[in-house]
């Protein structure tokens, strides 16, 4: 098997990166691409804090990253190697994680906040995608999602993303903006805008990797 071609998607919280994935992946078969997604590598610490503590405990720091496994993992795949990862659940004492089996594939995507900040991920990188939205349109997606998802009240979410979200954006992705290969800008609700964008992706990505 020839060396995968390894697609780097980033963009901040609430950018609109899960639905894009979500619409890039359905161009492709499983055998065809692999998904490492960051948010499964989290350092487990949320299940043992007080509500008060995971509201001022700041998760989008490099640090909160188990880099070395992500790291590896990445490089496993690249060696046509097979992993088994749990899923990471965030703060939902709910949900079950699910056993993930990522296996090999001619194109690997690697997607997450610090993705081009960690050294060495950024150097297999053949491609990168840069995915934003206009603040006030990310906020309300966070607040959505963390008040349906992760059961944090309007109010812990509010003071995350001021706190922790807003400064880690400015620090750890948004110098990474410029280097990218694509900028996708995703203020739209409407589905077709992203569906298109993926469409000319994948069909790049056809004649370079899979023709």
């Amino acid at each position: 098997m020839n060396k995968p071609y390894v697609i780097g998607i980033a963009g901040g919280s609430g950018s609109g990166k899960t639905f894009f994935l979500k619409c890039f992946l359905e161009h492709f078969t499983a055998d065809e691409v692999c998904l490492v997604s960051q948010d499964d590598y989290y350092i487990p610490v949320a299940h043992n804090m007080t509500k008060e503590e995971n509201k001022l405990y700041n998760f989008d720091l490099p640090s909160t990253i188990d880099y070395e496994h992500f790291e590896n993992d990445i490089f496993k795949l690249l060696n046509n190697e097979s992993f088994i990862k749990q899923e990471y659940t965030f703060n939902n004492r709910d949900a079950i994680p699910k056993m993930l089996e990522i296996k090999p594939a001619p194109i690997i995507i690697v997607e997450g906040l610090f993705i081009m900040h960690f050294g060495k991920i950024k150097e297999v990188l053949d491609m990168t995608v840069f995915i934003e939205a206009d603040e006030h349109i990310a906020l309300q997606r966070r607040l959505k999602r963390d008040l349906e998802e992760r059961g944090y009240s309007n109010e812990d979410a509010y003071y995350k993303w001021v706190n922790h979200v807003v400064p880690a954006y400015k620090e750890y992705l948004l110098p990474y903006r410029d280097m990218c290969d694509k900028i996708i800008i995703n203020n739209t609700q409407e589905t077709a805008d992203i569906i298109k964008i993926t469409d000319e992706i994948s069909r790049e990505l056809r004649e370079k990797v899979l023709s």
